[in-house]
């Protein structure tokens, strides 16, 4: 007894902890049901890049997911769809031109020269451009946990106007393109033979490799940069030392130093090599999803959701007598814990991830409904009403388990092998088939037990109605 009043403690601890997750992390809602724009972009071939390689879907994938940042949306999704396609979801722009004007076109990557005399300009539009960024990363992080806030738009279009602003008046600072990413073969992050600071090093055609050596004949020992540009983006601003003065950096490549890390030089890379490539996006497909039509589908599917489970309480209790509405008590804190589940691990609810919850709900009543009738035939063969309890748990888990395991392999192979919304509904069918294991093997048995201590709930027609051996406790 002791045990159970243990549990008992336990479970009622996490559905209190999860009702405070709800209230305090908002839930994350996809493109589907907050309105947005989700495009698909077609990766073009041509002379150059006759194949489209996952490095170079990769270096693509990097370059629109700068251009996104661009356009200040919070919570955007860039992901790749097949071998030459990506998905990019943009979710309150409403506006499918500008993110087709933002989101098209071939990178532009530019190395230029900084002007003379612009050394301590620079320094200071650096600081005025990273305060831009900050205040947009922390608007971003305050719409995405879905504070109120009624001057957000106003705020997030006045920032994307000053970040603009910043970004030209330092690109105002370097003298016109002397060499474009075209002349760029490879770029690569890596760690020196005898060091620990990692590195990127590039490398260009023959003619870019000419080209380099003046750009850097010129800007040695000067102290001034060698600005990389992405799309009229400084990425990057190395110094080149007075050592080139002379030759410039000659034989085609070079090594761009500072404080890397493996993330921020690999980082470099990718965009170098996104830069690099000169292959056309296509949008070929532009869907754009109205704020309307996602309130009215949050609306339906709360609809279906709340009839769905009202009606599911209803039956089990009517017809499972006290198991029923026991299990009715489990399937509260089920669905408490798997929405609790969903906000703790960010989990973006589209509609196929409510149809999967929802699924999900009705698993965790099989489950139940496997346990009290195994219940009720032990009852009907003679045996004591604990034991009959005890029993039925015990008998019905191997099928609850080859069940969920099964729907968990199909939950695994959908999300490895499926893309986008599919990946979304394996995902919260996945959590709830594994929080329905726990809730109706801990949360019913528990409840069950318990109430057997209790002389009031010991009454065998309460469990088996129409039962005509009256079993013992």
């Amino acid at each position: 007894m002791a045990r159970q009043r243990l549990l008992l403690a336990v479970i009622f601890a996490l559905a209190i902890a999860a009702v405070l997750v709800i209230v305090q992390i908002p839930t994350r809602l996809g493109l589907d049901l907050r309105g947005g724009s989700q495009l698909t972009l077609q990766v073009q071939t041509t002379d150059k890049v006759r194949e489209i390689t996952p490095e170079a879907l990769d270096a693509v994938k990097r370059v629109v997911e700068g251009r996104v940042n661009g356009l200040g949306v919070s919570e955007a999704l860039v992901q790749e769809l097949g071998s030459d396609q990506l998905l990019v979801q943009l979710p309150d722009i409403n506006d499918p031109e500008q993110a087709e004007r933002v989101l098209g076109g071939t990178a532009q990557l530019e190395f230029r020269a900084q002007r003379p005399g612009t050394e301590q300009q620079i320094v200071v539009e650096n600081q005025v451009l990273q305060g831009h960024l900050q205040e947009l990363a922390a608007l971003q992080q305050t719409q995405s946990r879905g504070l109120p806030d009624s001057d957000a738009v106003s705020e997030l279009e006045q920032l994307q106007a000053a970040i603009a602003t910043s970004e030209a008046a330092i690109a105002d600072l370097f003298e016109p393109p002397q060499l474009t990413g075209e002349a760029l073969t490879n770029a690569q992050a890596g760690l020196p033979p005898s060091g620990s600071i990692w590195q990127v090093e590039i490398q260009f055609d023959r003619e870019g490799g000419e080209r380099f050596a003046d750009l850097t004949r010129s800007i040695a020992g000067t102290g001034r940069g060698l600005g990389i540009f992405l799309d009229n983006r400084l990425i990057s601003s190395p110094t080149v030392d007075v050592q080139y003065a002379e030759t410039g950096i000659a034989g085609g490549g070079a090594v761009i130093s500072g404080n890397f890390d493996a993330a921020s030089a690999q980082d470099l890379a990718i965009q170098l090599r996104g830069g690099a490539l000169p292959v056309p996006v296509e949008i070929v497909e532009n869907r754009t999803v109205g704020p309307t039509l996602g309130r009215d589908s949050i609306q339906s599917s709360l609809y279906a959701g709340i009839g769905g489970l009202v009606l599911v309480l209803i039956f089990m209790a009517v017809y499972y007598r006290l198991p029923g509405i026991l299990a009715d008590l489990s399937l509260v804190i089920y669905a408490l814990l798997t929405w609790a589940a969903f906000n703790l691990l960010g989990v973006t609810l589209t509609l196929p991830g409510i149809a999967g919850f929802i699924l999900s709900i009705g698993m965790a009543v099989d489950a139940n409904v496997l346990i009290f009738e195994r219940t009720r035939e032990e009852l009907r063969s003679g045996k004591t009403l604990y034991r009959s309890v005890e029993a039925g748990f015990y008998r019905a888990f191997s099928s609850i388990l080859d069940s969920n395991v099964t729907t968990l392999i199909a939950c695994g192979a959908l999300f490895w092998l499926g893309a986008g919304l599919v990946r979304g509904f394996a995902l919260t069918l996945a959590i709830g088939v594994a929080i329905s294991m726990f809730t109706a093997l801990t949360c019913s048995r528990t409840f069950l037990l318990f109430s057997l201590s209790l002389p009031q709930f010991r009454k065998p027609e309460l469990f088996c109605p129409g039962l005509k051996q009256a079993p013992k406790y």
